[in-house]
């Protein structure tokens, strides 16, 4: 292992892990990936990724594990599964990881970092990855690659003990992932940046269940498009409260590019299709507990939250 080929754990193989592990592999990284239900089909007939914006990409060779007692140490991590399933991993992310590792969460929501801080090794640097893709699993070991693919990456907690130190491990990443041909900025302030895309995430994900619809139907919807304005204002009037500047504009620009995107259905979407667990901690309750503690009321956010929270027991109960 070394800095200029570190070894790269994907620990979780969906949509994200699969897309990302793939351009890092193919740009000839050690990578190795974690799997659950879908290390038979992988190991059988390898990764793929049927993309709308560079074709068909297939990784016959995969180095893939069933546990994490069989994985080596790696340098970097990626933790590519919903923020549901983190503290379950958490005994397989802290035996993967070798000394001074960076372990970055590509998960969507607010405060997830903080939850799994206490309980990785101190000298674990702890990174936040905003990923801005438009991706789904459609097939075992098969990924359907619609638009975009960037990751953005903040510091979150670590060795890192000054200003310097943090910005060398993100821009170690920034590089690595720009030399993979993946998009990626290092954002000076992870939870300013966690709120933007709350922005985003907050109405798209819960409409998307509660109405059964992409993005492009609600945004066609004379009421949904404003449904989502208003929910999208809650969101950045509750980071402002919370101490955090957001770009100006933010709103009609998330929209206007939204509707330039092929039709999406957001992961939560997919999730309640599947009966799995919703995000509703990192997406809802999180930042709805920290607008409270701000003193800032989001109703629209709070309906939506004990909607989709309705539909989530009501699956459960079904099981």
């Amino acid at each position: 292992m070394s800095e200029s080929r570190p070894r790269i754990a994907i620990i979780g193989t969906g949509a994200i892990g699969g897309y990302y592990g793939m351009q890092l592999a193919l740009a000839g990284h050690d990578v190795h990936f974690l799997l659950r239900s879908e290390y038979e089909a992988v190991r059988e007939r390898g990764l793929r990724v049927n993309s709308a914006v560079f074709g068909s990409q297939h990784l016959a060779n995969v180095q893939a594990y069933r546990s994490a007692d069989q994985m080596p140490a790696c340098d970097w991590l990626f933790v590519a599964t919903k923020s549901t399933a983190t503290t379950a991993l958490l005994p397989a992310i802290a035996q993967v990881a070798a000394p001074g590792a960076k372990v970055v969460l590509l998960q969507n929501g607010l405060a997830v970092e903080d939850e799994i801080r206490p309980l990785l090794p101190a000298g674990v640097h702890l990174l936040g990855g905003l990923c801005a893709i438009y991706a789904h699993r459609s097939a075992p070991g098969v990924v359907e690659h619609q638009a975009l693919g960037s990751i953005n990456l903040g510091y979150h907690s670590g060795p890192a003990d000054s200003d310097e130190a943090r910005q060398a491990v993100l821009a170690a990443g920034v590089a690595m992932l720009k030399a993979a041909g993946v998009g990626s900025v290092a954002m000076s302030s992870l939870e300013q940046a966690r709120w933007i895309k709350l922005v985003w995430n907050v109405p798209f994900n819960g409409l998307s269940v509660l109405l059964n619809a992409g993005t492009a139907a609600l945004l066609a919807d004379v009421d949904s498009r404003a449904l989502i304005r208003s929910i999208m204002d809650e969101v950045v009037a509750a980071a402002v409260a919370c101490g955090f500047t957001l770009p100006s504009g933010l709103a009609d620009k998330l929209i206007e590019g939204t509707a330039q995107l092929p039709d999406y259905l957001p992961s939560m979407y997919h999730d309640h299709a599947h009966r799995r667990p919703l995000e509703l901690t990192a997406l809802y309750a999180a930042p709805l507990a920290a607008a409270e503690q701000a003193s800032c009321a989001m109703p629209r956010t709070q309906a939506l939250y004990r909607a989709l929270s309705f539909l989530a027991r009501y699956a459960t109960d079904r099981r």
